[in-house]
């Protein structure tokens, strides 16, 4: 009796232990970090330009949802593929289906944040409709940042491919030279391209699909320079210097127009927003002033007149002190 007790205890710890041991496995194969890894660089493979079809069969797993019915649902949305190539631009470590789910979260916390202040529920619906959009002005953003992160990093990593292409390596070795030693974000890019050359792509269509996961002049510069000397023939590593010193010389030119511009763009500044401090000064010191603006037709008149007026001076002022390099 206690000689099977024990053996019971015995192998009641053993089928613990296994059945952990398998919850376990199943979590790294499907959620652990190296499985979110490949997922992950699959999913910016798939953000580069259109490319062959044994191409697209490699690619295409969990590409912007980890359901397959709810990828179904979500490929049938018209260009929904430039949203997961935002989210790649922007360094976003999501899905689509996160995303839009993100978006459709805030706009309900926002619903009901109003609802429970004693707003209506049509006026709350209504007025929370702008917090869907906040997902994706935050990925806009976050694109912006990054791309001009990579503008500033590109000088240096072209240096080290002139370096290592000077020094025998090949032109994939230097990527892979650039994916190891640069700094993020720049060496992302260049280990997905050199990802994608491993996988079979061509040197021509991953520089291609490199220039449209990063949307920059500069980096569009390095692509066809390469680009052409692969047909052309030619020094490429004194090409890259030409091209690194052309990019520190523009960026230079830039931070000094930046500098000339910044008077320009304080007084937009004051000037769009002056006659909102306005405004609000006149309703605190006197806070029944402005009413009859809101109340009488020809004061409802002149609001919108005065709204389209200021709407179109920003805009002008904005665009005046915007300058391109």
């Amino acid at each position: 009796m206690i000689t099977s007790y024990y053996v019971f205890i015995i192998l009641g710890f053993l089928a613990v232990v296994m059945l952990s041991e398998g919850v376990l496995l199943a979590w790294n194969s499907y959620r652990g970090p190296k499985a979110r890894s490949i997922a992950k660089r699959l999913r910016v493979l798939s953000a580069g330009a259109p490319m062959e079809q044994e191409h697209k069969s490699i690619i295409k797993t969990r590409l912007l949802s980890t359901s397959p019915v709810l990828e179904s649902v979500l490929l049938s949305i018209p260009r929904i593929h430039v949203l997961d190539r935002l989210l790649v631009q922007a360094g976003i470590d999501m899905t689509v289906a996160s995303f839009l789910l993100a978006s459709i979260g805030f706009y309900g916390v926002g619903v009901a944040a109003l609802v429970l202040a004693g707003v209506p529920t049509a006026l709350a619906a209504a007025s929370a409709a702008p917090l869907v959009f906040l997902p994706l002005v935050y990925a806009m953003n976050q694109r912006t940042r990054r791309i001009k992160k990579i503008e500033e990093q590109l000088p240096d990593a072209l240096d080290l491919i002139g370096r290592a292409l000077r020094a025998g390596h090949a032109f994939q070795g230097a990527f892979h030279m650039v994916a190891d030693e640069a700094p993020a974000p720049v060496c992302e890019e260049f280990k997905t391209a050199f990802d994608e050359i491993n996988f079979g792509v061509s040197v021509q269509e991953a520089l291609m699909n490199m220039a449209t996961r990063v949307p920059s002049t500069d980096l569009r510069y390095f692509v066809i320079a390469v680009m052409i000397q692969r047909d052309t023939g030619g020094n490429l590593a004194e090409l890259l210097d030409n091209i690194s010193r052309l990019m520190r010389d523009r960026m230079k030119l830039l931070g000094t127009v930046r500098v000339l511009a910044a008077e320009g763009k304080l007084s937009a500044w004051i000037l769009s927003l002056l006659p909102f401090a306005l405004a609000l000064a006149m309703t605190i010191i006197n806070p029944g002033f402005l009413n009859i603006l809101f109340t009488d037709p020809l004061g409802q008149r002149l609001l919108l007149g005065a709204g389209v007026l200021m709407l179109t001076g920003i805009i002008w002022l904005w665009r005046l002190t915007k300058i391109r390099v």
